[in-house]
């Protein structure tokens, strides 16, 4: 979780900062960065850690029982440190530029935090589809994961910056030291991703955390 939080992150904020100095990536190449960095890490780590990369989807995975509850806080420590070791990196090689790609609201608080909770419950719905459910194709989880957070940061970057991972905007807010709006990106996206893990377990037809 670490490694591939880490790698999100150096890929992700390093995209939008690389873009801000040269411009040769736009919108739509950081998008397709992203995407890609969370394709790979999927196939990369997910036979050994789940390839969760955020903590919304721990949390979605402990409130659905596909995680134990005793090794969530651990998911979360890991997935930390992961995002902030390579904010750190980012600074220290491209400085403060792009506020270090910290997610920052375009419009008004209320707005970005609509559209994080909209965004990481539509990313969940899909990976607790392809993550969870025996029903879908399982060598095809990271390709739709990938796409999906692709598809969220092509549309929802303008807006709200499209992070739908506490650690994504964790990591390079505390690197950048904008932090006036950290908690909605802490919030906001933990809110959206059990929202989306219980929508999928009502389609589903399986009865919610608890009720067993």
């Amino acid at each position: 979780e670490l490694i591939g939080t880490f790698s999100l992150v150096f890929v992700a904020a390093g995209a939008i900062m690389v873009d801000a100095e040269t411009g040769a990536l736009g919108h739509t190449g950081v998008a397709a960065a992203t995407g890609l960095v969370v394709l790979a890490m999927v196939y990369a780590v997910g036979h050994v850690s789940g390839a969760h990369l955020n903590p919304g989807v721990s949390l979605a995975f402990a409130l659905t029982r596909h995680l134990p509850a005793a090794r969530l806080l651990g998911y979360w420590c890991a997935q930390a440190v992961g995002a902030v070791l390579a904010a750190l990196l980012l600074r220290a090689s491209l400085g403060e530029t792009a506020d270090v790609g910290a997610t920052l609201p375009a419009g008004s608080d209320a707005q970005a935090a609509l559209w994080e909770v909209v965004l990481t419950a539509l990313l969940l719905v899909v990976v607790m589809a392809v993550a969870t459910d025996t029903r879908a194709v399982g060598e095809a989880a990271a390709i739709a994961i990938g796409g999906t957070v692709a598809l969220a940061v092509l549309v929802g970057g303008p807006v709200s910056g499209a992070s739908l991972n506490p650690a994504r905007s964790l990591g390079p807010a505390l690197a950048s030291g904008e932090l006036e709006t950290l908690w909605l990106y802490l919030s906001a996206p933990l809110a959206g991703a059990a929202l989306g893990a219980f929508a999928y377990q009502a389609v589903r037809g399986e009865p919610e955390a608890g009720s067993r």
